[in-house]
């Protein structure tokens, strides 16, 4: 499930997105176009800024902006930067495996497998996806309805 990190953290992406190139934005500014509580912000844009997302810049004319095109940046990375792991439980992770307490075999173990796919499944939309899509068209994926359908009971 997408923290509230994770979700301030692209909505505050998808802001700094729609500025004009060479345009900066203040952190208050970001908070308060999005509702995002401006302490909790600052975390977030920081983590960004210290993997490479975004730049800042101090004094007049600074603020932060991002720091390549929002076509060569994936969502993925972001989701993965704020709140870890695609995958729905550890012992499904490829980078923080854990094996569970409880399973005598991971490897036959129907829950981890599903879980697995699952874990494939979200990584194989997210990190197709560019921030640059997610602005334009809410971060649809062409096909991806089709290839992964949703029952009514979602």
């Amino acid at each position: 499930m997408l923290t509230k990190k994770g979700k301030y953290g692209l909505k505050a992406l998808v802001d700094l997105a729609r500025l004009a190139p060479g345009e900066t934005a203040f952190i208050n500014d970001i908070a308060a176009r999005n509702n995002i509580p401006k302490k909790f912000l600052d975390t977030i844009l920081l983590e960004l800024r210290n993997v490479g997302i975004l730049r800042s810049k101090k004094g007049p004319g600074g603020g932060y902006s991002l720091s390549r095109p929002a076509s060569e940046i994936r969502i993925g990375h972001v989701i993965r930067t704020l709140d870890g792991p695609l995958a729905p439980i550890r012992c499904a992770s490829r980078t923080a495996y854990e094996a569970c307490d409880d399973c005598a075999d991971p490897e036959t173990c129907q829950v981890r497998r599903s879980m697995t796919d699952v874990r494939d499944a979200i990584a194989a939309i997210l990190d197709n996806m560019t921030l640059e899509q997610f602005v334009a068209d809410g971060g649809r994926i062409e096909g991806a309805k089709e290839q992964f359908p949703i029952s009514a009971a979602s």
